[in-house]
């Protein structure tokens, strides 16, 4: 752990800062939430509804079968962001995992709290379980998948639903509505995703702090639940909760691999920066390998 920023990774950050709102305003927090360059292209994009939850589906190969499904979860505080802003990085995931990706649209508070969110993210791993062979795919291969907020909805779907995922790929999640890590005071402030930035995001989502299904790290037990891949961010308020979640996973002989990536902040995957780029594909050839 280097607790610095590289270079270029200071430059995106301070540049992503500069137009970016502070907590409080969630309009204009949705305002400057906008799409980044497109990503790759896929034969198949198209978006339905899963259980009355919106959803956009990705198909790298349509007629194929036996692929990984990953049903993905954006991130955004669980107040922004949504099927547009995290298409590039959908594309990318499945382009480079030969994976059917499913994003889910997933209700947003403060208009939906806990445990809307949660509830839309289980409402759609069932759908995508019946829709397996349709989408051909493998119902054994199921992936969770989200980042930040998302990777939070990932965590608490396999809490939520043992034994119908088969892996889960968490990318600098939040994981404890305590935020009680050394990492927040390291890293408060002048690192894009700021502490109050995340107080104001669980205060908005609501739900008991304690509640496992809010907090992960705080689930009393975690034995059972599929393999995991935690990628984090070095210079991130919630590295260090990250790192907890991956140690109690192995501790209970969850097959967990940790990926620490020095030099960069929250928010890090999909930027044109090297450890993005190397996050992205890595995660993909661990979605490709499960099952």
């Amino acid at each position: 752990m280097s607790g610095l920023l590289s270079e270029a990774a200071r430059r995106f950050c301070d540049a992503m800062a500069a137009g970016f709102p502070g907590p409080g305003d969630t309009a204009a927090l949705r305002a400057a939430a906008v799409p980044g360059p497109p990503g790759p292209a896929v034969a198949s994009v198209r978006d339905t509804v899963a259980g009355g939850v919106p959803v956009r589906v990705y198909d790298t190969e349509p007629g194929a079968a036996g692929r990984p499904l990953v049903v993905y979860f954006h991130g955004g505080g669980w107040v922004m962001c949504g099927l547009d802003t995290h298409d590039a990085l959908c594309r990318t995931l499945a382009a480079a995992s030969g994976a059917v990706v499913v994003s889910a649209d997933y209700r947003l508070a403060p208009e939906h709290p806990w445990p809307a969110a949660p509830d839309d993210a289980l409402t759609v791993l069932l759908w995508a379980r019946t829709e397996t062979t349709a989408l051909g795919c493998d119902a054994d291969r199921v992936v969770l998948a989200g980042d930040s907020s998302g990777g939070n909805l990932a965590a608490v779907t396999a809490l939520r639903a043992p034994g119908l995922a088969a892996g889960q790929l968490l990318f600098y999640p939040p994981l404890d509505a305590s935020m009680a890590s050394a990492s927040v005071e390291t890293y408060a402030e002048g690192y894009f995703h700021t502490a109050a930035h995340m107080a104001w995001y669980w205060d908005q989502y609501g739900g008991d702090p304690a509640h496992p299904h809010v907090s992960p790290l705080h689930a009393p037990d975690l034995s059972g639940l599929p393999p995991a891949l935690i990628v984090l961010a070095d210079c991130d308020v919630l590295r260090d909760e990250g790192l907890a979640y991956g140690r109690r996973l192995a501790e209970a002989g969850v097959d967990c691999t940790v990926q620490l990536h020095p030099g960069v902040f929250h928010g890090f995957l999909g930027l044109p920066l090297p450890a993005g780029v190397a996050a992205l594909r890595a995660a993909a050839a661990w979605v490709a390998a499960v099952g």
